[in-house]
């Protein structure tokens, strides 16, 4: 087993609160600085700016996983990621079909930056992204894995847009196997007010919405392949972990 320093939480220009010098080969180089090795790009309610961000990490040598911070019809952030662009990009056409479309004023939100993978533009969105969708928070979990991916409730340690700040607790039946705190050093805190946290695989995520916050590594998951494995083997083995396939099949029954 290999230990992989990661951040599964990270905005690009495309998301309105985010810098404009949030961009993919940005991201990716400061990620590099950083010491991460496995990044996620989780724009608000899209994965437009994945494709570049791919493009950016391979120059890096991080593995890039694409993603969103999707936002349900409760107001609760849930990060959704996928193991293969395609299926994430699907995800985000499906998305596109249930957001709330509010013309998004750059001047009070700001700005909403579709980029190609040398940080081009390619664009703006130009309906805000960081409403409120039309997605129960229930109808979540099957809808992500429907599309080949795994999503989990983000920063839960936050009163804004938080699970359990919303719900006023982690439910046992929420259907999520992970879950994102934004200060790992509160985990014990949270699993003492929700036991349900207990059954889950913690996660942590910067939620970057500029360079600077970009963490240096500090977080890592324990994968089996090496350093030197290809992307999609080490995307494989995390989506297996995320999945807690390994953990499913020892609960099964002899």
């Amino acid at each position: 087993m290999s230990r992989w320093y990661y951040d599964f939480h990270l905005h690009s220009c495309l998301s309105p609160c985010a810098d404009d010098d949030m961009t993919p080969n940005n991201i990716a180089g400061m990620a590099k600085l950083a010491g991460l090795q496995l990044a996620a790009l989780t724009d608000h309610n899209s994965c437009r700016n994945c494709p570049a961000f791919f493009e950016a990490a391979a120059r890096q040598g991080i593995v890039p996983v694409a993603g969103m911070e999707l936002t349900t019809a409760e107001d609760i952030h849930v990060v959704c990621l996928f193991e293969f662009l395609a299926d994430a990009m699907r995800f985000c056409d499906e998305v596109d079909r249930q957001r709330v479309r509010i013309p998004n004023r750059a001047d009070i939100f700001g700005n909403q930056l579709l980029l190609d993978g040398n940080d081009e533009p390619l664009g703006t969105e130009p309906d805000l992204l960081s409403n409120a969708t039309a997605i129960p928070l229930p109808e979540l979990p099957p809808l992500v894995a429907a599309h080949g991916g795994v999503c989990y409730p983000a920063h839960i340690d936050r009163e804004s847009n938080g699970m359990v700040s919303v719900l006023g607790d982690f439910p046992a039946d929420s259907g999520f196997a992970c879950a994102e705190l934004h200060e790992m050093e509160r985990a014990e805190e949270y699993l003492a007010r929700c036991p349900a946290l207990r059954e889950v695989l913690l996660l942590s995520g910067s939620d970057a919405h500029y360079l600077w916050d970009i963490r240096e590594k500090r977080h890592w998951l324990e994968l089996g392949p090496g350093p030197d494995a290809p992307p999609e083997a080490v995307r494989r083995a995390l989506f297996r972990l995320l999945r807690r396939e390994e953990e499913n099949r020892r609960r099964e029954p002899d």
